[in-house]
């Protein structure tokens, strides 16, 4: 009888994307489910319906596709509130037809549960029901549950493509409205290693012991660093996100999860972005759990995570240890994240470590990243008192527990040669004078 009762409801809020979109309205606040999760068929068509739209907000985190709702004549029509701004937000950022809100990547879900950012329409995208009438969220944990938890009206893409993972789940009860599709999942394509990160993704593996539980985001140098893991012993993930690069290592024998001792055997993360490898590899997987950022990136959770290692990278670095990861100058570039969140919870972990890792300069060599001050209008985000390890391409700088001076001279270390003779300098006027 409950079978039969949740596959009638189900039918029942089937519709079309028009008719399901047409529900919300001018003056809404619209959440969109995260990165490769995004339920594109419906983003798309709420932009189609601009006309009828006035001062609609649309909040989310990391866009990878051209964002069409933030450009120029769509201004009267939406208005975009970026918890993460990527290459289809800057440019809206930057000439003020669109907002930046910093926060954690752990504290979203708190903005939409205690109505400091009260949902009026959450667009997710699931994967199909199983026999009791459950939709895995897929590879969009993250904040996207507890915006469908929050929303006033709940509208999902249920594709079947979107694999099922373990983890969190919604009943059909708790859905106004579904459109069914069968489309390919956004890929990220793998990076293309560069010899600067492959110095580095050296340094890093250097840093790594067996057995240890790792937290690592998705480009270059992550992929780098894992390229160079091939001999280490029964590694574990604890991240918010992982891609194509752990599968290989899985596979092999290399990452076993055994000593990821809050969850023994287990892959624990928030979001997945890759290539449909990845997405298959997931699929069904027991060995795979999605949990909520505020579970996997609580500091007080991910910190009781035994020799925990948390790979993040950054902009720039000054010769406080001062980390900028999150803007350029005035200009915001990406946001926090879980870099934060990482760095802490690394710390907090028994015999865990923070690696902050970027290349020593610019990809023409113009211009140092190792700064004796940040450039004007860049945002601290992690801060001297929390930074661990740096990692350039010319070595590794342990800065806990030094003083400004050894800090400062650790970092030239590892800056550009040629850049090292005006920091320097720079540090003596600075610092001495």
């Amino acid at each position: 009888m409950y079978m039969m009762d949740w596959k009638e409801k189900y039918s029942q809020k089937c519709t079309s994307k028009e008719e399901a979109v047409s529900n919300i309205e001018s003056g809404n606040r619209v959440v969109f489910g995260h990165a490769a999760g995004e339920p594109i068929v419906l983003v798309d068509e709420l932009v189609r319906q601009k006309d009828r739209l006035q001062n609609v907000e649309i909040v989310h985190m990391v866009p990878l596709r051209e964002c069409k709702y933030c450009l120029p004549e769509m201004k009267s029509h939406f208005r975009h509130n970026s918890l993460f701004a990527g290459a289809g937000t800057r440019k809206a950022i930057r000439e003020g037809r669109a907002d930046y809100t910093p926060t954690y990547f752990s504290e979203i879900p708190r903005l939409f549960r205690d109505n400091i950012l009260p949902v009026d329409i959450a667009l997710i995208q699931l994967s199909p029901p199983d026999e009791q009438g459950l939709m895995s969220y897929g590879i969009s944990v993250d904040y996207t549950v507890q915006a469908a938890k929050s929303s006033k009206v709940v509208i999902a893409e249920v594709n079947k493509q979107m694999p099922r993972t373990n983890g969190a789940n919604i009943h059909i009860s708790d859905i106004d409205y579904i459109v069914e599709t069968d489309r390919p999942l956004i890929e990220i394509p793998l990076p293309k290693i560069t010899e600067v990160e492959e110095k580095i993704g050296r340094y890093i593996a250097s840093l790594i012991p067996d057995q240890a539980n790792l937290q690592l985001g998705i480009g270059g140098i992550p992929d780098a660093a894992l390229k160079f893991l091939h001999e280490k012993k029964d590694l574990g993930i604890h991240t918010e996100m992982f891609s194509d690069g752990v599968v290989e290592l899985y596979e092999k024998g290399v990452i076993t999860n055994k000593y990821n001792n809050l969850h023994p055997g287990k892959f624990i993360a928030t979001f997945l972005m890759g290539t449909n490898r990845l997405y298959q590899f997931v699929d069904n997987n027991p060995n795979v759990e999605m949990h909520t950022v505020d579970y996997t990136n609580n500091v007080m959770i991910a910190g009781k995570v035994k020799n925990l290692v948390s790979i993040n990278s950054a902009l720039q670095v000054d010769l406080y240890g001062q980390v900028c990861a999150d803007t350029l100058g005035y200009q915001q570039y990406s946001g926090v994240g879980g870099q934060v969140d990482f760095v802490r919870a690394s710390s907090l972990s028994p015999g865990g470590k923070s690696i902050i890792a970027l290349p020593s300069s610019n990809k023409k060599g113009t211009i140092s990243r190792i700064v004796s001050k940040l450039n004007e209008g860049s945002c601290v985000t992690t801060s001297r008192n929390d930074v661990h390890y740096v990692v350039t391409e010319y070595g590794i700088a342990n800065l806990r527990g030094k003083t400004i001076h050894q800090r400062a001279k650790a970092l030239i270390n590892i800056a550009h040669p040629d850049f090292r003779d005006q920091l320097e300098e720079d540090f003596n006027k600075i610092f001495i004078s």
